[in-house]
């Protein structure tokens, strides 16, 4: 099997970093100790297991892949019940602050402290489905109205599933970034709170917050570990949980901090050319991904700075990979190792096994029998009907 791997057209750009890797004064450790705070006192919070593929690495030549499975996060689904809906109180709490005139805690907007403020206030995102569940979550439990706009391909039990948490769904022509502006003229026009896990010049404090709460889950990982790994494969996206981890792991270990790849759909590189451009750089979505939750055209501007000055090099991937691989995690040995992954969560897998099976690559990014790589397993099954098909061969 490793050899559809090993033959895939897997695309890599050296981002040529040297010497000291200093974050840009974003992400801070008092942004990230806030979030951690509060999404730790949440009822349900429980740290996800960070699971050891030893038959995988020593299949790869490797020490160890380590993969963090995000599948149970507040029933949600994935590794964004710990954004949006962080993020969310946090804006909800500058809107009711302003609205009384004095400050409020974010234990009060959690509470519904403040019922006759909250009923007037409508919070809006743009989503390929994991973050719009939790930003419809988040709102739910603070008490406030929601409206969530999704584009074409996004699928019908995505969409049900934030419907049934509220909120008001929108379904769009065009991509995921037409939902994005489609939100910004909506908001504009009406008065309602966009709670975005991507940013634009003039909009940044939400999506750091996003960013924030993304952070819970790699503080959860340096606590895991007694010493670094030597690797991280992280997903793209508009890059938020890639910044957001390439991050904790700097403020957490330093110079001992393990190198950034990013990985991202070949139908969808934003971060690998804005890596080939030296700037933060849109492309054209001609045809969608089946890694939906990474199908952007445009990355974060504030996501975009952590990772030009965090990532050692930008990897994409073929289509062809990605349901083989949610099929591999399914049919490990023995059953209790198996596990259930979303088409979306298997990316930075799926680059480590693309990196490790061809010569060139596996010389590039320096992997060899003492690597120890960590990957982020963002989903898990966010969508059965899609995940059946996938498990059938139908995919």
């Amino acid at each position: 099997m490793l050899d559809l791997f090993a033959n895939s057209n897997t695309g890599y750009f050296d981002a040529g970093l040297t010497g000291e890797r200093l974050l840009p004064d974003l992400l801070t450790r008092e942004q990230f100790d806030r979030a951690e705070n509060e999404v730790s006192s949440w009822e349900g919070y429980e740290k996800t297991p960070l699971l050891s593929f030893g038959p995988l690495a020593a299949d790869l030549g490797l020490g160890e892949v380590l993969y963090k499975h995000e599948g149970d996060r507040f029933g949600l689904g994935s590794f964004k019940a710990l954004g949006g809906a962080y993020a969310v109180m946090c804006v909800l709490q500058r809107e009711i602050s302003k609205r009384i005139g004095k400050d409020v805690s974010l234990a009060k907007v959690r509470d519904r402290a403040f019922p006759s403020e909250a009923k007037d206030i409508t919070v809006i995102s743009a989503t390929d489905g994991n973050h719009g569940r939790s930003v419809a979550w988040g709102a739910a439990r603070c008490g406030v109205s929601c409206r969530i706009y999704v584009h074409a391909e996004v699928s019908e039990h995505r969409v049900d599933a934030m419907r049934a948490l509220g909120a008001d769904v929108i379904r769009i022509d065009g991509d995921y970034d037409a939902t994005v502006e489609q939100t910004r003229l909506d908001a504009e026009q009406n008065g309602w709170l966009i709670v975005s896990d991507t940013s634009w010049t003039g909009y940044t404090q939400t999506p750091i917050e996003v960013m924030a709460g993304y952070g819970v889950m790699a503080r959860e990982i340096t606590r895991d570990l007694a010493t670094p790994p030597t690797h991280v494969f992280l997903q793209g996206g508009v890059g938020g949980l890639a910044a957001a981890v390439a991050a904790v792991f700097r403020q957490d270990w330093g110079t001992e901090a393990p190198k950034v790849y990013v990985v991202e759909p070949e139908l969808a590189p934003c971060l690998f050319e804005s890596s080939k451009a030296g700037r933060s750089t849109a492309v054209q979505i001609a045809e969608e991904t089946i890694m939906a939750g990474l199908s952007c055209g445009e990355p974060s501007e504030v996501a975009w700075s952590v990772l030009a000055s965090q990532t050692s090099g930008f990897l994409t991937i073929p289509e062809e990979v990605v349901a083989p691989t949610v099929r591999m995690l399914a049919s490990f040995e023995p059953e209790s190792a198996r596990v259930q992954a979303g088409e979306s969560g298997v990316a930075g897998l799926c680059g480590l096994i693309c990196a490790a099976t061809q010569p060139n690559l596996r010389a590039a990014l320096g992997l060899n029998e003492s690597s120890r790589v960590v990957l982020i397993g963002s989903e898990g099954v966010t969508d059965p009907v899609i995940y059946d098909q996938i498990i059938k061969g139908e995919i």
